[in-house]
C-alpha cells in the first residue's frame, strides 16, 4: 500500500514518545517515509523526534492526506480522544489510510474506536505491541506487533521496513486482548513484587524476605531485581494500562480488582518518584535492591 507516484510507503506515527519515535526511526532507516506531529509536545519529544529523523507535519489534515498508514502509539488513557481528534481529517481525506490502533487498551475500547472511525471510510487494524523499542544501530527487530481484524494482512506489509509483525486470524480486539493478557502477567507481577517488598519492609523483614527468595525462588528474585527498580520512572504510564487490564478482566471476582489495585499502587509510586523527597515506599524498594548490587 505505497504511494502510487513514488512507490514509497508513508507512515504517520501519532504520539512519537519513546516507543513511537523508535518505531519511526526503524521504519525510516528501512526506507519508509515517516511523518509525525508535535502539537502540544514537550521539549523532550521535540528532541526525540529530531534524533529519530522523523518529518514533522503539524497539520492534522495534511498528516492524514499524506499517510498510507497511521500508527497510534500514545498513552492508553488518551487513545480514544486521539482517535477522535483525527476523525474529521480522516473523513475529509480522499485517499483513505489504514488506522492502526497500537495502544495498550481493552478490546471493548478498541471496538469503540473502530465504531467511532467507521464513518470516515478508512481501514482499521487492531495491533498490540509486546516488547521494548527497536534498538538503535542494531538489526534486531525489536518489539513484536500482533495484528487482528480484516485488514491486518495489509499492516503485515510493513514487515519489509523492519517491523516484526504477526497476523492473528481473529477479529478486532484480539490483538489488544493478547497484549493486555501479557502485560497483566508481566506488569502485574512487578506490582505484586513492589507491594510485598514494601509490606515486608514496614515490618523490618525485607532482608529476611530477600534471603528466603534467594534460597528458594532465585529466578523470581532475579526478575524482581530487573523489573521493579526500572518501573519507577515508568509507573505514571502504567496507571491507565492497569485500568484497561481491569476492564479486560471483567468482573471483580474475575480479577479486575487486582488490576485496579495495581493502578492505584503505580499511581502512588509515580507521585512519590516525581516528588523531591524519597518516600518510605520508594526508600524501602530502593534499599531492597541497592544494598545487594
Amino acid at each position: 500500500m505505497a504511494d502510487s507516484v513514488t512507490d514509497r510507503v508513508t507512515v504517520a506515527v501519532i504520539g512519537a514518545g519513546e516507543m513511537g519515535s523508535a518505531v519511526g526511526r526503524r521504519l525510516r532507516e528501512m526506507g519508509a517515509r515517516v511523518i509525525t506531529e508535535l502539537t502540544g509536545r514537550s521539549e523532550q519529544s521535540v528532541s526525540r523526534i529530531a534524533d529519530a529523523g522523523l518529518e514533522v507535519v503539524d497539520d492534522d489534515q495534511l498528516l492524514m492526506d499524506d499517510a498510507n498508514f497511521i500508527l497510534s502509539i500514545v498513552p492508553p488513557g488518551v487513545a480514544y480522544s486521539v482517535a477522535k481528534r483525527f476523525r474529521g481529517p480522516l473523513r475529509r481525506t480522499k485517499r483513505k489510510p489504514m488506522f492502526v490502533e497500537c495502544n495498550a487498551i481493552a478490546p471493548q475500547t478498541v471496538r469503540h474506536i473502530e465504531t467511532m472511525l467507521s464513518e470516515t471510510g478508512c481501514g482499521f487494524i487492531d495491533a498490540g505491541i509486546i516488547g521494548g523499542p527497536p534498538p538503535i544501530g542494531s538489526l534486531v527487530k525489536g518489539p513484536r506487533f500482533y495484528a487482528s481484524g480484516p485488514h491486518a494482512q495489509l499492516f503485515a506489509s510493513l514487515a519489509q521496513y523492519g517491523l516484526d509483525i504477526v497476523v492473528l486470524e481473529a477479529p478486532i480486539g484480539a490483538a489488544s486482548a493478547l497484549k493486555l493478557a501479557y502485560a497483566g502477567l508481566t506488569k502485574g507481577f512487578t506490582a505484586i513484587g513492589a507491594a510485598m517488598i514494601g509490606a515486608a519492609a514496614r515490618e523490618h523483614l525485607a532482608d529476611v524476605l530477600r534471603a528466603e527468595l534467594a534460597r528458594t525462588q532465585p529466578d523470581m528474585l532475579v526478575r524482581l531485581e530487573r523489573f521493579v527498580p526500572a518501573m519507577f520512572p515508568k509507573a505514571y504510564r502504567w496507571v491507565a494500562e492497569m485500568e484497561q487490564i481491569a476492564d479486560f478482566a471483567g468482573e471483580e471476582s474475575k480479577g479486575a480488582a487486582i488490576y485496579q489495585g495495581a493502578a492505584r499502587l503505580y499511581e502512588r509510586i509515580a507521585a512519590e518518584f516525581e516528588s523531591d523527597q524519597l518516600s518510605e515506599q520508594l526508600a524501602a524498594l530502593t534499599s531492597f535492591f541497592k544494598q545487594h548490587k
